[in-house]
């Protein structure tokens, strides 16, 4: 992941003197500011929300190392859906719509695998702190939430790229805030 973070660095960047004053080249790229933000604070975000969802695994075993590939898969995707939505953001034409889509499907990949990852601990004996019976459901409801928020997202950006990076920003904030469940303990 922290890879990940690293590659987004290096989709920044402005011209090289003669192209005009530094300060209206660096604002021409807020598209660029505004998804590293975006981008960063997501990956960092899924980073803490990983540590804490897995210091609670008992034991691993093969489908979990797939389905953590599969997360890891759609992480380092990221940079790349970040720096494709960051050049056409302000285009307000079809490639806008597209490469914001393109943005909210990697996400929302990530958002599966991580649920995929969540829905495997709920397994017998998988978790040192198992979640109660009772409580079961309304994890999986925090869990799923950012899912079909990201759905959302990507059926925005086909009408406003720059409200779609806003929902994917606000489905970011939600998971600052802790979303693991609560053990049995």
């Amino acid at each position: 992941m922290a890879v990940a973070i690293t590659l987004l660095a290096l989709n920044l960047g402005v011209q090289g003197p003669g192209h005009g004053a530094l300060l209206e080249l660096i604002a021409k790229q807020w598209p660029a500011f505004a998804a590293y933000v975006v981008s960063f604070f997501i990956i960092g975000i899924i980073w803490v929300n990983h540590h804490s969802l897995l210091q609670n695994i008992a034991h691993v075993d093969r489908p979990l190392l797939f389905i953590n590939l599969t997360l890891l898969l759609f992480v380092v995707m990221i940079p790349f859906a970040t720096a494709t939505m960051a050049q056409y953001l302000t285009a307000d034409d079809q490639n806008a719509h597209i490469a914001t889509a393109m943005y909210g499907v990697v996400l929302e990949g990530m958002g599966l695998s991580f649920a995929a990852i969540f829905g495997w601990s709920l397994g017998d004996g998988r978790t040192h702190n198992p979640v109660p019976a009772g409580a079961v459901g309304s994890a999986w409801l925090r869990f799923s939430l950012g899912a079909l928020a990201y759905l959302g997202a990507i059926a925005v950006a086909f009408i406003s790229a720059p409200l779609s990076l806003a929902i994917i920003g606000g489905i970011a904030l939600y998971y600052v805030f802790e979303r693991t469940p609560p053990s049995a303990a």
